[in-house]
């Protein structure tokens, strides 16, 4: 399993917590963790000292809003959703992962077809 934290990947944790409200929408904040963790197979553990930070990253440059609300277990917490601006965000930093990958993937040699 890959802990992500806050000093390795900065921009690959906004990327999934951006992508993670893409698809499921608002949520707080130990919910992106573990929707990034169930959706990646669990390879993929977003440490809070990670995701805190950069949910409040977020927040502040306006791609996600957050609003207070009570959970599932009766606790108040904060709810995340993305914005117009950070669906923008979150196309622009797609177009460059796919830009990324098929580069190393072109240096590596490989075709997709080739990937197991």
């Amino acid at each position: 399993m890959t802990r992500i934290r806050s000093n390795n990947l900065y921009g690959t944790v906004s990327l999934l917590i951006l992508q993670t409200l893409h698809r499921v929408g608002p949520v707080h904040g130990l919910g992106v963790a573990e929707e990034i963790r169930r959706l990646s197979g669990r390879q993929l553990q977003l440490e809070e000292g990670a995701l805190y930070p950069a949910l409040h990253r977020l927040e502040k440059e306006g791609l996600i809003k957050g609003e207070w609300r009570i959970s599932d277990k009766r606790q108040r917490a904060r709810f995340y959703r993305l914005t117009a601006a950070g669906r923008r965000e979150l196309e622009r930093e797609l177009r460059g992962w796919v830009e990324h990958l098929d580069a190393v993937r072109r240096v590596l040699g490989l075709a997709w077809a080739d990937l197991p």
